[in-house]
């Protein structure tokens, strides 16, 4: 049996909620001789790095985590990770709506859109592709119109497939829950069931992919 490269079972959410981590941007800084810096971010895109092994809380949790790494393969297999600070198009507290995450506009032609997820306003915000929205949470709106049908969404890649284009000029939106693609980022999960016994948490990180 082939063993793909990407899994879209989710790590356990009991361990998840109490890791570490977030964001992480590459910027190399040159100081000039006028005492002015050159600033060049190397990627457009963020990666998010997690530590799973903060949210160990029993050997019951260590097992659960035993078992994903091995059925992963490791490194090998990609699967889903909830962030647990930010896996809604909702503010941080808020409840979800489909008017929350504007991911396009019609131009008469066009039937798909990528999920988006902005971050700041304007020419300066950051729009982050959402390519793992969770099955069943995503509403769609035109025009802030809640749509029911003629549309689906591939949960696999977050492609929103309409079956006739928009409308031009239409906004369109959505609302979503989503997970971050990951893989474990060691190939030897070295844990000491003393030492955990003790407080000492092993180090599990975790590193976004791009599926």
């Amino acid at each position: 049996m082939a063993i793909e490269s990407f899994s879209e079972e989710r790590f356990p959410l009991r361990i998840a909620f109490g890791t570490t981590g977030g964001p992480e941007r590459l910027t190399e800084i040159v100081r000039l001789s006028t005492g002015f810096e050159h600033r060049n971010q190397r990627h457009a895109r963020s990666v998010h790095r997690y530590d799973a092994g903060s949210g160990l809380k029993s050997l019951a949790d260590l097992v659960a985590v035993a078992e994903f790494f091995e059925a992963r393969r490791g490194k090998f297999t990609g699967f889903r990770f909830r962030d647990p600070l930010d896996h809604s198009s909702a503010p941080f507290g808020q409840a979800q709506s489909p008017l929350d995450q504007a991911i396009g506009a019609g131009d008469g032609t066009t039937t798909e859109f990528q999920l988006l997820k902005s971050y700041g306003s304007g020419e300066g915000a950051y729009r982050r592709p959402i390519e793992k929205p969770v099955a069943g949470t995503v509403t769609i709106a035109i025009d802030g119109v809640a749509v029911a049908s003629g549309v689906t969404v591939d949960a696999a890649t977050g492609i929103v497939s309409f079956d006739a284009p928009p409308p031009m000029s239409a906004s369109i939106t959505a609302g979503f829950e989503f997970d971050v693609p990951v893989r474990f980022d060691l190939d030897q999960l070295a844990i000491n069931i003393a030492a955990f016994e003790a407080g000492d948490i092993p180090s599990i990180p975790l590193i976004e992919v791009r599926p």
